[in-house]
């Protein structure tokens, strides 16, 4: 028995308190640069719209960026409840549903009040093919960032951590991509948007198995 209390003295002995918001502190050294690493990606890649000033005024715009916004916060909220051996995901779901819902009563009303002949850019816009894979190409220095904070946490789940990682990382692609993207159609947000952090979301389930092992 004094053997093993030795065992156990020996491997506590040099053990030090972990400052109460460590990880919370981790999380915004990797979120910060990677997203903004991400927009000059975006400016260098693509350019801020040049009718900007007039964009701003626009519901549409800040409707579309509060979409991103807040899927984007809620999930990351997620992470870091998930990142401890004994956290889960919370309401996350739930709350992901219900912004999900939100938009599409905005995209509902759109199209209702909208002429018959204005569905299909409402829907399909100019750039529906390489909107998602945008999304992806802009999420990935964010997802690098949550992983990097991730690998100093404990998460149990990996599959789901790394699928909301990516649906946290996704959603702060999109947000960064509306910044440039000319498309007014809430269906397309909806639709292509959703996707584009979808595939996030799949990426980070598929890999954080192998990158967020402890």
């Amino acid at each position: 028995m004094t053997k093993t209390d030795d065992i156990i003295e020996s491997l506590v002995g040099d053990l030090k308190p972990v400052p109460r918001h460590a990880l919370r502190r981790r999380f915004a050294l990797g979120l910060l640069p990677a997203l903004g690493l991400s927009l000059l990606l975006m400016l260098a890649i693509l350019g801020l719209r040049v009718d900007m000033p007039d964009v701003l005024m626009l519901p549409v715009f800040w409707i579309k960026s509060a979409y991103n916004a807040l899927i984007a916060v809620t999930a990351l909220f997620a992470v870091v409840r998930l990142s401890r051996p004994d956290g889960s995901e919370g309401r996350f779901f739930g709350l992901l549903a219900t912004i999900f819902a939100a938009m599409t009563a905005v995209a509902a009303i759109q199209l209702m009040m909208a002429p018959v002949g204005s569905f299909r850019v409402l829907i399909l816009g100019s750039s529906a093919l390489h909107c998602p894979l945008l999304i992806v190409s802009f999420a990935l220095p964010v997802y690098a960032g949550v992983v990097w904070a991730l690998r100093r946490a404990a998460p149990s789940n990996l599959s789901l951590t790394g699928f909301v990682a990516g649906i946290a990382a996704g959603a702060a692609g999109a947000w960064v991509y509306s910044w440039f993207c000319t498309e007014n159609g809430m269906p397309f947000v909806l639709i292509w948007y959703s996707l584009g952090i979808l595939l996030t979301g799949a990426l980070g389930a598929l890999t954080g198995p192998r990158l967020l092992r402890w």
